[in-house]
């Protein structure tokens, strides 16, 4: 007689510790992840079908006028340009995820948020996975963070940090990093999906329930990802992106998913040996102050967010050495550059470009990547080409086709105002930009023939 099968309930599964891809047997590799050697049992039954029965109700439910909204009000971290992003602060209670690159500045915006939240006398606790307590003290030092009310502590263990909790009792939790801390009743290395979902879970559990706000950093992975199971994201309340190019004094703080405002600002950070300062008006990082115009410049606005920002475009051209000709880029898109190229010697008549060696970039670390900064992209490389500057005060805005017209954009008043309160007089957009700002003379272009002839060259018929 033929052995009876065991049920599906007494058959263990397999669960991918990195990803959570779930396989009735073992394999070597994950068919989702592609990750070797982290399929592991987790144990019979665990596709089963379960049901669960009513229980008794923490908080009755109430009808939605009777909601106290007060306990959703934010409250300032003192740092407006984070405030800014956050939607006015911090919430009590919400959980947010700042990740970044290595060295980016995360631990250091972070620990200047601990001490300005702990200088107005709330408990603020700082716990780091990464860094000895002896490390964070220098750094706080340097950057003067210092305060009685901020308690600092070098945990890597969760039911470690859950005791910090109950011994500080804090308002701001700030954990640096969510990766690095692990429960000693899961399995699998810190990092993995099964300890981040214990870990946040944990976490979050605990700021909901004592009113704390808590700050959690992220790891990245080399494509600029969080690190990580993507669950994470959908756990936390809201999620930040810390940028800025290591080389650059500007860092960038994006709102990716935000339960308590918008998505869409951006706040703007200096970066230096004294530490982290919020940037208001950081228009002045991007542009370069000269008395006198320069040949292959431009100015342009763009949006980061709903926040407009100043920007130059620089370009130079020289004769090349070699067969092929050099193409180089800093701050802005090779594949837009070169579409500017073709533009300008098809439908520009330009055709000083093809045999030469290019290179173009943007002042103060900025990346433009919007195609609003096309205009600005090709007057700089046609003033390079003819070694003939843009008059003084200009500032270009639109984006260019292949067929050489100038498209309108979006937010073209909001981004004349902002030039206009920086002192700018004259302006190329496109045609019918609405209500222009007062003292500003602007030229509405059709295409890029109509944008050339502000070349004063082009004016006198060179």
């Amino acid at each position: 007689m033929a052995a009876r099968k065991s049920p599906a309930k007494d058959r263990p599964t397999y669960r991918c510790s990195e990803c959570g891809w779930a396989t009735p047997k073992w394999l070597g590799r994950c068919h989702e992840c592609q990750a070797w050697n982290t399929i592991e049992e987790t144990g019979a039954g665990a596709g089963g079908v379960r049901t669960t029965a009513a229980g008794r109700v923490t908080t009755p439910a109430l009808p939605i006028g009777q909601v106290d909204a007060r306990q959703a009000a934010a409250r300032a971290t003192g740092v407006p340009e984070l405030d800014r992003v956050l939607g006015g602060g911090l919430v009590p209670g919400a959980v947010v995820l700042l990740a970044g690159e290595p060295g980016v500045g995360k631990s250091t915006l972070l620990l200047d948020v601990a001490a300005k939240a702990a200088g107005e006398g709330r408990r603020t606790l700082y716990v780091t996975g990464e860094e000895s307590a002896g490390q964070v003290r220098m750094r706080a030092d340097r950057i003067g963070a210092l305060s009685e009310h901020l308690y600092l502590a070098a945990e890597t263990d969760l039911s470690a940090v859950l005791g910090h909790l109950d011994d500080v009792k804090p308002a701001l939790l700030v954990l640096d990093s969510v990766q690095t801390v692990a429960s000693p009743e899961i399995d699998g290395a810190p990092g993995g999906m099964a300890q981040v979902r214990e870990v946040a879970g944990a976490l979050i559990r605990a700021s909901k329930e004592r009113g704390m706000s808590t700050l959690l950093v992220g790891h990245v992975t080399k494509d600029g990802a969080i690190a990580g199971p993507r669950l994470l994201e959908h756990l936390v309340d809201v999620v930040l992106h810390f940028e800025g190019d290591r080389h650059a004094r500007l860092r960038l703080v994006r709102g990716v998913k935000n339960r308590y405002g918008a998505t869409d600002e951006v706040g703007c950070f200096e970066l230096h040996d004294e530490g982290i300062t919020g940037l208001a008006d950081p228009s002045g990082l991007f542009l370069t102050r000269r008395d006198e115009p320069v040949p292959g410049t431009c100015l342009t606005v763009t949006l980061e967010g709903r926040r407009p920002l100043v920007a130059e475009v620089q370009a130079l051209t020289v004769d090349s050495q070699i067969p092929s000709p050099r193409r180089t880029t800093s701050g802005l898109e090779t594949s837009r550059v070169s579409m500017m190229l073709a533009v300008l010697e098809q439908r520009g008549r330009i055709n000083a470009l093809g045999k030469r060696d290019i290179y173009s970039a943007t002042v103060g670390g900025v990346r433009l990547s919007e195609p609003a900064a096309d205009l600005a992209v090709a007057l700089a490389l046609a003033s390079a080409a003819i070694d003939t500057p843009l008059p003084k005060n200009l500032v270009a805005v639109g984006e260019v086709g292949l067929a050489g017209e100038v498209r309108r954009v979006t937010g073209v008043q909001r981004r004349l105002a902002e030039a206009a309160r920086l002192g700018f007089t004259h302006a190329l957009v496109p045609t019918d930009p609405g209500r222009v700002p007062a003292g500003m003379r602007v030229l509405e272009v059709a295409d890029i023939g109509d944008a050339l002839r502000a070349l004063p060259a082009r004016n006198a018929g060179a």
